[in-house]
This record gives C-alpha cells, sequence and structure tokens, in this order.
C-alpha cells in the first residue's frame, strides 16, 4: 500500500513542536529573571502594577504605604523576590519592631533569587543595624562577588554603623 503522505509531511509536526519548545525556553528569561537594575517584562502578572506602587511610594520614603502595596504584591506572586527585597527594606525603615520580620523577607528573597546583589546590600545593612557584624561581613563578601559597587556602601555602613539617606540596594520599578 503506498503512503499518500509524504516523509516531509510526517517530520512537519515533529518540526513545529521543536519550534514551540525553541521559542517556550526563549520567552523563560522574560518570566521574571532579570536583575533589579535592569527588570525584565513580566507580561500577566497582576503583582507588577501593585509593585510598581510599591516602589513610587517607597521613594517618596512613604514607608508604610509602600508596605502595603509590596505586601499585596507578595500575596499575588509569592515568588517575587524584588518585592520580597522592597517590602524587607520599607518594614526596616519602619523601626526595630519590625526588624525579624525585615530579615525574613530579605532571607526570602535570597533564597528566590540567590543573586539579587539588593537584597545581599540592605540585609547586611540590617546585620549592622542589628548589632550582628559577622553576618553583615558574610553578606559583604556575597556582595563583593555580585556588585562591587553596592560592597563599597556596605563598606561604609559597617565602618560607620550610618546608613546614608539615599537609596542604593532597592528594586526598581519592573516594565509589564
Amino acid at each position: 500500500m503506498k503512503s499518500i503522505v509524504s516523509y516531509s509531511a510526517v517530520l512537519t509536526p515533529r518540526r513545529f513542536i521543536g519550534f514551540l519548545a525553541v521559542m517556550a525556553l526563549a520567552a523563560l528569561p522574560a518570566l521574571g529573571a532579570g536583575s533589579a537594575k535592569q527588570p525584565v517584562r513580566k507580561d500577566g502578572d497582576p503583582s507588577i502594577t501593585i509593585y510598581n506602587q510599591g516602589v513610587e511610594l517607597m521613594l517618596a520614603k512613604q514607608f508604610a504605604g509602600a508596605q502595603a502595596k509590596f505586601e499585596q504584591a507578595v500575596k499575588e506572586n509569592p515568588r517575587f523576590a524584588e518585592a520580597h527585597n522592597n517590602l524587607a527594606y520599607t518594614l526596616r525603615k519602619q523601626g526595630a519592631a519590625n526588624y525579624q520580620k525585615s530579615l525574613e523577607h530579605y532571607n526570602t528573597a535570597i533564597a528566590l533569587k540567590p543573586k539579587l546583589a539588593e537584597a545581599y546590600m540592605y540585609r547586611g545593612v540590617l546585620y549592622t543595624e542589628m548589632g550582628r557584624k559577622a553576618e553583615a561581613q558574610s553578606d559583604l563578601a556575597a556582595l563583593q562577588k555580585l556588585n562591587p559597587q553596592l560592597a563599597k556602601e556596605l563598606t561604609e555602613v559597617i565602618k560607620t554603623g550610618k546608613e546614608e539617606d539615599r537609596f542604593y540596594g532597592l528594586a526598581s520599578k519592573i516594565g509589564g
């Protein structure tokens, strides 16, 4: 019996599946693997809009409002490392009563994105404020490999015990 389907037609579905696989792999970085300095798009993720509102409030030093936005962003997307980092920052800026909760969010941010230098920067500041210099030095060592400029800033905080009133290690807005 003679086949009416050509050999190349039989391969077409395989080629199509292969094409889809390549396209899916190419799209993976767009799902949230970027750094805080050069954020990537996370299309369709409702937590992005909420997060960006939090960034605006945080930069305006409205920490309680920013905290609420970052908490909402984390609730929408628990794997959003930058939101955990900025939530930790806003908690820390509201006083020592929030340090433990802040530390938990820095740890979560680092667990989710181990190369998120900004989280090491401000966790190191938090450790310094808590009098835990050895842990601050450990974060400094990690930061020296990830971002030498932020490492210089953390070195100064560890040395002086004072944080300048500038934003060094915060995750910025994300396009989406």
